[in-house]
């Protein structure tokens, strides 16, 4: 097997996305024979040793035959990252306590925001659903605080100016009313930074709470705060054909 870059590498065995594997290189946490890795370093599986923090990776013919998928309703307060330097509440924590480590999670909730995070160890998969080009919907639950107007609403759908481009809802409706303050439903297809909450600053709301409810065809549904369930083969199914995925790899 020709040695491949070790982002690369990582993500198709299921280890971490891309974009994770190379936040662990560049932090120094992966080595090849024992050297510490470099972006640029390339390995082959079936010659070289890589490790991360020290542990060789497991066989990664088995780990791209055995794929999990986990929803789990992220609670505010916890970081959607797999380690933190500053030692803060992670979602790895919650996968250790249920004995699901290997897992990474695919995109991003905000240390403040809540709802429906998909954890695999599906490479192709996290790259497939986390593209722009396949346009795959997140939904979102926002009560907000100040008027919601038709025009605001419509000011959303038709696109705002953000400070790193412009943004548009794909849809954007009034849900209902709560203390003062009110929910509003927002689809987008994009994942950037902190995205709905900013294009809700855009039209003048204060954001109290955020809650993503849907991602694809997969629904948080009734699952509470801190709790995780295993996708069903016909769910990871559904996701794949959004994604684009052409041969799913349904859970064992």
């Amino acid at each position: 097997m020709p040695a491949e870059r070790l982002q690369k590498l990582l993500s198709r065995a299921g280890i971490a996305s891309r974009r994770e594997a190379e936040r662990w290189i560049a932090a120094g946490r992966v080595t090849v024979n024992g050297v510490v890795a470099t972006l640029g370093t390339k390995a082959d599986p079936e010659r070289d040793l890589v490790a991360v923090d020290g542990r060789p990776l497991a066989d990664l013919a088995h780990r791209l035959r055995r794929k999990r998928y986990v929803m789990l309703h992220k609670p505010r307060g916890v970081l959607t990252t797999m380690y933190d330097p500053q030692g803060r509440p992670t979602v790895a924590e919650i996968c250790r306590r249920q004995g699901l480590e290997g897992l990474h999670p695919v995109g991003r909730l905000d240390f403040d925001s809540e709802g429906l995070l998909l954890l695999t160890d599906d490479g192709e998969l996290t790259f497939a659903l986390t593209h722009p080009r396949h346009q795959v919907p997140k939904v979102y639950h926002v009560l907000v605080r100040g008027q919601v107007t038709a025009d605001r609403l419509r000011r959303l759908r038709e696109g705002v100016r953000l400070e790193d481009g412009p943004a548009r809802a794909a849809t954007a409706r009034r849900l209902r009313p709560e203390n003062g303050a009110t929910w509003v439903e927002i689809t987008i297809h994009e994942g950037r930074k902190r995205q709905v909450r900013r294009m809700c600053a855009a039209v003048g709301w204060r954001v109290l709470r955020l809650v993503r409810v849907a991602v694809g065809p997969l629904r948080l549904g009734n699952l509470a705060p801190g709790q995780l369930r295993p996708l069903r083969p016909e769910e990871v199914e559904a996701l794949a054909r959004a994604a684009g995925v052409r041969r799913p790899r349904p859970p064992a």
